[in-house]
């Protein structure tokens, strides 16, 4: 299973696979979380619909995409808040990690041996941020970015027809 960050879906909607030029992005998604094969943590819900627009009513009308932490993905959250406490981060890099989907999107991952997407970037020096492809390559989590993770599933979206 693929699970997203928070970052893929709003780069998504704000860039290339806005709601109005590839609803095929979003019926992708809901297709394949209809078959366990994407989804995110409720966590992610907060930054999803903060700004009150088509990705907050996309959200809202796909509440099932965003899963709740469960009793394997929350005996993970000790593992994976050692190590961020072990990395040297900084305070206030050690308190967003926590507050945000971040935490909970690496630990369910490392539950459950998914796959995170995000667009984040392996930073071996990040201190002032606490990096979920840091995370992952500490933990053992797989993770990719949207576009591998679309190649990977053999997804493809048309054009409307113009007619």
């Amino acid at each position: 299973m693929y699970v997203h960050d928070s970052n893929v879906l709003i780069t998504a909607k704000n860039l290339y696979y806005g709601f109005d030029i590839v609803p095929g992005f979003w019926n992708w998604l809901e297709s394949d979380a209809a078959r366990s094969k994407v989804c995110s943590v409720q966590p992610v819900r907060r930054e999803l619909t903060t700004g009150g627009d088509e990705l907050a009513q996309w959200a809202e009308r796909n509440p099932w995409f965003l899963l709740h932490p469960d009793s394997t993905t929350v005996a993970t959250f000790a593992r994976v808040s050692a190590w961020a406490q072990s990395g040297g981060f900084t305070p206030a890099a050690l308190s967003t990690f926590y507050d945000a989907a971040d935490f909970y999107l690496v630990a369910h991952c490392l539950a459950h041996g998914h796959t995170l997407v995000t667009h984040e970037r392996l930073s071996v020096n990040a201190k002032k941020r606490v990096l979920i492809p840091n995370a992952c390559e500490a933990l053992g989590v797989k993770y990719c970015d949207t576009f591998e993770m679309l190649r990977r599933e053999g997804a493809a979206f048309g054009l409307r027809d113009s007619l």
